[in-house]
């Protein structure tokens, strides 16, 4: 396919593991439009392995040079659509598809002095209350990724990148949301995440102090 756009934005759904046959992470993913405000939707599914995501994260910021990078995955306790805000850097010991776990249970990220802990810069308040007013899907905030594949692979984008690094949690299918109202929220999030990194952008020139966000009338989200 070729792409029709500059900016890329990159979205991320894992495959299916232990008791998860269909993983409503890439289910919906998949059925993401290939362009969003004018940047191009990269979709890739990733395995449940730490192996594979802490090889080839890094290979996938650096072949699409993404504007912005939203990673999705299923929780089995999730009532809402969930917006994490932060990675650890340590904990990681259950096993994934390979029966395999990070050496020391570290996520290493290939960077000197690693944080223990990294948040993302992108506001999750601003993301939740711009989804729910235009979907009417409940959207929740946490600080808790669950210390697995969701939470390792956080960690290795937010190094990269934590101004333009976003994980998403859904429930599974049906658990309360379809496939379409999945779809729906997941496209509502990347719209909000594209405005504010673009009005950031524009910050300099704004009146505003510098971290306000707002959700004009119209209801397009900004940053100053």
């Amino acid at each position: 396919m070729t792409n029709k756009h500059s900016e890329n934005v990159l979205v991320t759904g894992f495959g299916p593991f232990n008791n998860v046959p269909i993983n409503a992470s890439w289910e919906a993913v998949a059925l993401l439009p290939n362009e969003i405000n004018n940047c191009n939707i990269i979709k890739e599914q990733i395995p449940v392995a730490y192996k594979h995501v802490q090889e080839n994260i890094p290979i996938l910021w650096e072949k699409y040079k993404p504007k912005l990078v939203i990673h999705v995955g299923v929780s089995s306790i999730a009532e809402d659509i969930v917006l994490e805000t932060c990675a650890n850097r340590v904990g990681y010991q259950r096993k994934d598809i390979d029966d395999c776990c990070p050496d020391g249970g570290e996520a290493c990220c290939g960077k000197s002095n690693p944080l223990d802990c990294i948040t993302t810069m992108l506001c999750t308040k601003t993301i939740s209350e711009y989804v729910f007013q235009r979907t009417n899907l409940n959207v929740s905030i946490s600080n808790d990724p669950g210390r697995y594949l969701c939470e390792f692979i956080y960690y290795n984008s937010l190094s990269q990148d934590r101004k333009r690094t976003l994980f998403v949690h859904v429930p599974p299918l049906n658990q309360p949301f379809s496939k379409s109202e999945l779809v729906q929220a997941l496209q509502e999030i990347i719209k909000c995440a594209l405005e504010l990194l673009e009005s950031e952008e524009k910050s300099k020139y704004s009146i505003y102090p510098p971290g306000t966000t707002k959700i004009y009338k119209n209801g397009r989200a900004a940053a100053f």
